[in-house]
């Protein structure tokens, strides 16, 4: 009775994990010939994993990535593909979030540039970095919407807090001035000091003409050029569907 009551004490001070951990222990004969000094620092040890996998968790729901599955530890680093094992984990281990660098990932519709840029992402939530991914193609419809409800600032100030922030279809559809000058507000926020990931059909040489100001593409490229980390990914699209080796049925002849 009295450990019942210590235990709904536990959660009622937010303790879940060490409530969690002490329930555990009172199943486990083995635990009796321990230490009441071990077994604390066991419960102690289980609310610390506790938080930290409640932390990552919120981290990923609220990074809305596209591929939230997507890791690291899958990589698919087949000859043809132009993707370096080596080179994506360095830079997965390094401190390219502290130091505020860009990662840009370049390739054809279909190379995987999405799905590497989601699992970096992803590591950095990992790690205890918050992450956040937006389409630039819906970019200006979101920024729109933000003049308008009078969002935009706060939202502004949330995403220059973001430590890793992917902006994915880069180049894909055009901008009008607004969402211009809105993007370059977005990358000087993080300029030199929070992580950016770009994705892109559209080789690097060209995104300047792309951005369409000269200003603001000079302004807008210094700042993401200044540290920068580069994938080129090649080879056939992967949503491709394999063919199938046998002869398939039409069902309905007609």
């Amino acid at each position: 009775m009295m450990m019942n009551t210590t235990i709904e004490q536990l959660r009622g001070l937010r303790l879940a994990g060490m409530a969690s951990g002490l329930e555990e222990q009172l199943t486990q004969a083995g635990l009796t010939g321990i230490s009441f000094e071990e077994r604390i620092a066991l419960l102690v040890d289980r609310e610390v994993h506790w938080r930290n996998d409640k932390r990552q968790t919120r981290l990923l729901k609220d990074a809305r990535l596209k591929y939230s599955q997507a890791s690291i530890e899958d990589l698919d680093t087949r000859a043809g593909r132009g993707v370096d094992r080596k080179a994506v984990m360095s830079l997965a281990l390094g401190d390219w979030i502290e130091s505020g660098h860009s990662v840009l990932i370049t390739g054809p519709t279909g190379a995987g540039k999405s799905w590497l840029a989601c699992a970096l992402a992803q590591y950095a939530c990992r790690r205890g970095h918050s992450a956040y991914y937006q389409r630039v193609p819906r970019l200006g419809e979101e920024l729109r919407i933000r003049h308008g409800n009078g969002t935009f600032g706060k939202w502004l100030i949330q995403l220059a807090k973001t430590d890793v922030l992917l902006l994915d279809d880069w180049g894909m559809a055009g901008i009008d001035a607004q969402t211009r000058a809105d993007l370059l507000e977005i990358i000087d926020d993080r300029a030199a000091n929070k992580a950016t990931i770009i994705t892109s059909q559209l080789p690097i040489e060209h995104w300047h003409a792309w951005v369409g100001d000269a200003t603001i593409a000079d302004a807008i490229l210094d700042r993401v050029m200044q540290k920068n980390h580069r994938f080129t990914l090649t080879g056939e699209s992967l949503r491709q569907k394999p063919k199938s080796s046998k002869k398939e049925v039409n069902p309905d002849p007609s």
